[in-house]
């Protein structure tokens, strides 16, 4: 059980009351047999009893029914993981010209691309996706709908360019989402929820600061999700010379973190299916919680007869 509204759960102290009770009672009786001088004044005095775990077998399983209805008035509830119906989500992936590199077979970007479809194909079907790419700017390449194709299209299409503007990426993803949220909100319904998954392997060296980019995502109340995607050691041919192309975590650990969103880092493509994986079931879904007292009235109902159909056959009396 997730959950419970607490303030019923002493009742349980009566319910240990009485278990108390019960036990102070059957021990009175032992103590009171033992006082007997001989097995013939016992047998003169006390009637013929059933075996003793048949006495105790109907008191226990009253105490379950107890326990059980005390429970059920608590309003016990458990967690389920449903599918969002409503929410936007605009994927922005850095296609800048350090994403050829091999650090990561067979390039960056290619492995990006496979992540990225894995991402789109677990999403619930009815969240608005929309794609943005960006390099030394940024387009926003497929506006958020529930039209899977169209974004699997424009993943694979992703092609390299020069600079990297993560800044830009951002404000590309808000306008997508801005045009989602009046799109959607046309027949009266309020903007749905909205987050931000942006990939990138290096820092920004174009366009707006990140550090505007983290005010405008704060105003807007959209949390942005940042994968950190490269190894340290990660090198681009260029002309001849191994220019070192490492991955600035830090710059993207802070847009995570100033906009409530979460950071992770990648090294492998395996890592990346698994990052994508882990956010599609944490933005896709939410947590609800259900009720679940009919089931324990339901068992408390069945332990009841049980305590009165034991204790008919045991003692031909009624608990």
């Amino acid at each position: 059980m997730s959950f419970l509204a607490g303030h019923w759960l002493w009742l349980y102290l009566l319910v240990a009351a009485l278990l108390a009770a019960y036990v102070a009672v059957s021990l009175r009786r032992r103590v009171y047999a033992a006082r007997l001088s001989s097995t013939a004044v016992l047998a003169s005095v006390l009637p013929r009893r059933p075996a003793w775990w048949r006495r105790h077998v109907p008191a226990a399983l009253l105490l379950l029914t107890l326990a059980g209805l005390v429970f059920s008035l608590a309003r016990p509830a458990r967690a389920e993981r449903v599918p969002r119906e409503r929410a936007t989500i605009m994927l922005a992936i850095d296609v800048s010209n350090s994403m050829a590199a091999t650090d990561i077979a067979p390039t960056r970007l290619e492995a990006a691309k496979q992540g990225a479809v894995a991402f789109v194909d677990q999403l619930p079907p009815r969240i608005n996706l929309g794609l943005v790419s960006f390099a030394g700017s940024a387009t926003v390449l497929v506006p958020a709908s529930t039209d899977r194709e169209a974004v699997r299209a424009g993943i694979r299409g992703l092609a390299l360019g020069p600079a990297t503007a993560i800044g830009e990426g951002v404000f590309a993803s808000l306008q997508g989402i801005t045009a989602a949220g009046k799109r959607l909100s046309e027949g009266g319904q309020s903007p749905p929820p909205a987050a931000i998954v942006l990939l990138s392997d290096g820092e920004t060296t174009r366009g707006r600061p990140n550090s505007q980019a983290i005010e405008a995502a704060r105003q807007a109340h959209v949390p942005v999700d940042t994968i950190a995607y490269g190894t340290p050691g990660g090198t681009l041919d260029v002309g001849g010379q191994e220019v070192p192309v490492p991955v600035n975590e830090q710059a993207l650990h802070d847009i995570a973190d100033q906009t409530d969103g979460s950071y992770h880092r990648a090294a492998t493509g395996d890592e990346l299916r698994s990052v994508y994986r882990g956010l599609g079931s944490s933005i896709g879904y939410r947590t609800e919680y259900r009720e679940v007292t009919t089931w324990f009235l339901g068992l408390s109902v069945v332990l009841g007869f049980a305590a009165a159909a034991t204790s008919l056959a045991f003692t031909s009396r009624l608990p």
